[in-house]
């Protein structure tokens, strides 16, 4: 297995895609290339590591290119015209077949962008999207569409229902994943009009596609642990994951300096100092990688913009686990199954 990954992607790039890609290249079996200006990519690694990187590991490659697309890029503008970037290069090689996924924390408008129009949609889906996982309540809930398509219509949030169930069931094993549609409600009559529109088509075609489609999910509801994915515009969908992340943080570093406050709360707190650790690791988003865009004809995935080393190395190692699992051609086969029914 190849991993291509983008060293010149995110707000901490390269120092932190270099510095986790050296760390992780011990706790993976597959082959990992930086994809990225070769002559920072060594000077780098001999900053960090006194070594050369044929040194640290003969799984560790480069792809050298000599752009890259910034966060302020047009994403159209700058798939086509930088095509020698690290993010365009890391397509072209991830559909020639020289890796089996592709990871970037890059521009996410590009990514997207390349995923469509470089890698190509899986016959049936029309929009793929971000799909984001979060902890809840003794378990784990699916976000989708976490960030990519800020506009939508009914049948979009219909496929990432579809796509969201497909992907649970193959990659978690979860037999018959409870999709519920983020809303100010729970009631059928609440939301805008792309929610109550979509509450009724999703509704409509929950047995005929084999959705467990639960209903309407109050932000509140989502991390109960009933749910297992939460459908959304990419809008919406990416308020909730950041507000998500922000309250997680808020929680933790509040626990922190309670605990912390003064030297009785300190002696007070040693007893639960596992229970809080275990909790900390639960809360704390890093663990839990980038996304997946769930939708294209190969693995790729979205890193945050802002991770450090430590959320790429569980990035990386999320991967090569998402390719193990064959979880795009899971994804394939069951949209053919449907387009087949269909036709009948």
């Amino acid at each position: 297995m190849k991993i291509i990954f983008d060293a010149m992607g995110g707000d901490n790039a390269p120092d932190a895609n270099i510095k986790a890609a050296i760390h992780v290249i011990s706790q993976i079996n597959a082959e990992l290339i930086l994809v990225g200006k070769e002559e920072v990519i060594r000077s780098k690694v001999k900053e960090f590591f006194g070594k050369e990187m044929e040194e640290i590991s003969n799984r560790l490659k480069i792809r050298n290119t000599t752009q890259t697309v910034e966060m302020e890029d047009i994403p159209t503008q700058a798939i086509k015209h930088k095509k020698d970037s690290s993010m365009v290069v890391g397509f072209q090689m991830l559909k020639q077949g020289e890796g089996d996924v592709f990871i970037s924390a890059g521009n996410s408008g590009a990514l997207l962008t390349g995923a469509t129009l470089l890698v190509g949609r899986i016959k049936g889906i029309d929009r793929p999207a971000l799909a984001a996982i979060l902890p809840s309540y003794k378990s784990q809930v699916l976000l989708m569409d976490a960030g990519s398509n800020t506009n939508c219509k009914p049948v979009n949030l219909l496929q990432f229902a579809q796509m969201a169930s497909i992907y649970l069931r193959n990659t978690y094993g979860i037999e018959n994943p409870a999709i519920g549609l983020l809303n100010i409600g729970t009631e059928e009559t609440k939301g805008n009009e792309l929610v109550k529109e979509s509450y009724h088509l999703l509704k409509e075609k929950a047995k005929e596609l084999n959705l467990n489609f639960i209903g309407n999910v109050e932000g509140r509801d989502a991390f109960s642990g009933k749910v297992h994915a939460i459908v959304s515009d990419g809008f919406t969908g990416n308020v909730f994951l950041k507000t998500a992340e922000g309250v997680g943080k808020f929680v933790k570093k509040s626990l922190k300096e309670s605990l912390m406050k003064n030297a009785i709360t300190k002696i007070l707190s040693i007893p639960s100092l596992p229970a809080m650790k275990k909790f900390s690791k639960t809360m704390d988003y890093k663990s839990y990688g980038g996304a997946l865009f769930l939708g294209v004809k190969k693995p790729v995935v979205k890193a945050h913009g802002s991770s450090d080393s430590l959320l790429f190395e569980y990035t990386i190692k999320q991967a090569e686990k998402f390719v193990e699992n064959k979880t795009v051609n899971h994804m394939i086969e069951e949209f053919e199954k449907q387009e087949k029914k269909g036709d009948k």
